[in-house]
């Protein structure tokens, strides 16, 4: 269900709704890390993308980012939203420092 909630949900302006990368769990030998040992990935999943902002002139800027890219988030900021189980977060299209490649 909470894929079609974000499959409706569209953000305001110059906004982006991101999923963070699921955090390892356990190590390439197969140990189960503890939650205190696993550290946070700054890197997430384009999910929605809002239609832009506008100059004060009228003209709409388009966004750089498109739903689907992996991205890398800063370490704080953005606003958690939660849609049925699932967490996500909305950014400004300017605080995202940078796509990542496939």
């Amino acid at each position: 269900m909470a894929k079609n909630l974000v499959s409706r949900f569209m953000p305001l302006f110059n906004r982006v709704l991101v999923q963070r990368v699921a955090v390892e769990t356990k190590t390439a030998s197969g140990i189960l890390l503890p939650e205190s040992a696993q550290k946070a990935l700054n890197e997430g999943t384009i999910m929605a993308v809002g239609p832009g902002m506008r100059t004060p002139d009228g003209t709409k800027l388009p966004m750089e980012l498109k739903v689907g890219d992996r991205v890398l988030l800063p370490e704080y900021g953005g606003q958690k939203v939660k849609l049925d189980a699932d967490e996500f977060i909305l950014y400004n299209d300017t605080d995202i420092l940078g796509t990542i490649s496939k």
